[in-house]
C-alpha cells in the first residue's frame, strides 16, 4: 500500500539522517527503512513524501513516522522562544520528524551506539540481525528482522564480540538476558524522570543513551539527549558555561518543557548540517 504526506513537513533525508535510526539504506527512489520485523520504502515525489509498505503494515508505519502529529504547530512553538539560531534551524529543518520506534530495538541499538560512529553502528546491527533475525523479503530485497530478546539472550557474549561490538558485548549479553526475564512493558507507565532512572540500571546504559532510548523508543518528547553536537550548540549558541552533560540536559528540559525532544533534533540536525 501507499501513504502520501506533505513533503514540507516530512523530508525523508532529514528524518533518517539525524541519528535517531540506524536500520535504513538507499533504495529505489529513496530509502528502505527497517523496524522490528517490518520494512517500507520512503521517498520524496514532488510536494509529497510517499511511504510504500505491505498492505497490513500501513497503520504501523503511519504511527512510526508520527503522521498523526502536526509538525507545523511544533515548528511554530519552537520559534516562539525567540532564540535566533533555534528559529533558523527549525525553519530550515521543518521536514524533520521524530520516529516512534520499537522499544527493545532502541534499547540495544543505543547501547551499541555509545562511543561509536554511525557506519560502524549500522554494520554491527546488521550483523546481529543477519545472525539471529528471521529472513524476510520486501520489494524483491531480502532483509532480516531485529531479533527478539530471547534470541539475543541465547546468543552469548562471543556472538556479539564477533559482530564487532567490542566492550559492549557484555552489556548486550547481560541486558538482553534481563529483558528476556523481566520484559520492559512495566517501564511504559513511568514518568520520564523515573523512566530514565530505571533505564540507567540496565548494563551499558548511561545518561545520554537513556535519554535517546526515552526519546526515540518510548516517545518521551520531553527527553533531551546531549552529545558533542548539542554541547557545541549549548556553548556557541546559548553561551552556556555548564560542562556536565546531565546538567545541560536539565537546562534544556527546563527551558523547552514538553517540546524539548523536538527542539533537540532541530538543534542537533541544524548544527551538524551547518544550516
Amino acid at each position: 500500500m501507499k501513504i502520501d504526506y506533505d513533503s514540507e513537513y516530512f523530508n525523508p533525508e532529514a528524518v533518517l539522517e539525524c541519528g535517531q535510526i540506524f536500520r535504513f539504506h538507499k533504495f529505489g527512489k529513496g530509502y528502505a527503512v527497517l523496524s522490528a520485523d517490518k520494512a517500507c520504502h520512503v521517498y520524496a515525489d514532488g510536494n509529497k513524501t510517499i511511504i510504500e509498505c505491505a498492505d497490513g503494515d500501513g497503520d504501523y508505519f503511519y504511527n512510526y513516522f508520527d503522521l498523526n502529529n502536526d509538525y507545523k504547530s511544533i515548528v511554530k512553538r519552537a520559534k516562539t522562544h525567540n532564540i535566533p539560531q533555534l528559529t533558523r534551524y527549525a525553519d530550515l529543518s521543518k521536514g524533520l520528524r521524530l520516529l516512534n520506534q520499537n522499544k527493545e530495538e532502541m534499547l540495544y541499538s543505543f547501547i551499541i551506539s555509545q562511543n561509536n560512529n554511525i557506519p560502524r553502528i549500522k554494520g554491527i546491527i546488521s550483523c546481529i540481525c543477519g545472525g539471529l533475525g528471521e529472513k524476510r523479503e520486501f520489494m524483491g530485497e531480502e532483509y532480516y528482522a531485529f531479533p527478539s530478546s530471547e534470541k539475543l539472550a541465547s546468543a552469548g557474549k562471543e556472538f556479539f564480540k564477533e559482530c564487532g561490538c567490542g566492550y559492549r558485548d557484555g552489556y548486550l549479553a547481560e541486558t538482553s538476558a534481563r529483558v528476556f526475564k523481566e520484559g520492559i512493558t512495566h517501564l511504559d507507565s513511568l514518568s520520564t524522570p523515573d523512566l530514565k532512572r530505571e533505564l540507567l540500571t540496565y548494563k551499558g546504559v548511561g545518561g545520554k543513551v537513556a535519554d535517546c532510548i526515552s526519546l526515540f523508543g518510548f516517545s518521551r518528547r520531553d527527553s533531551f539527549p546531549v552529545d558533542t553536537w548539542i554541547e557545541k550548540v549549548y556553548h556557541e549558541d546559548f553561551a552556556g558555561e555548564l560542562t556536565d552533560r546531565n546538567k545541560i540536559t536539565e537546562y534544556f528540559q527546563k527551558l523547552f518543557g514538553e517540546d524539548a525532544g523536538y527542539i533537540q533534533q532541530y538543534l542537533f540536525y541544524g548544527k551538524r548540517q551547518n544550516l
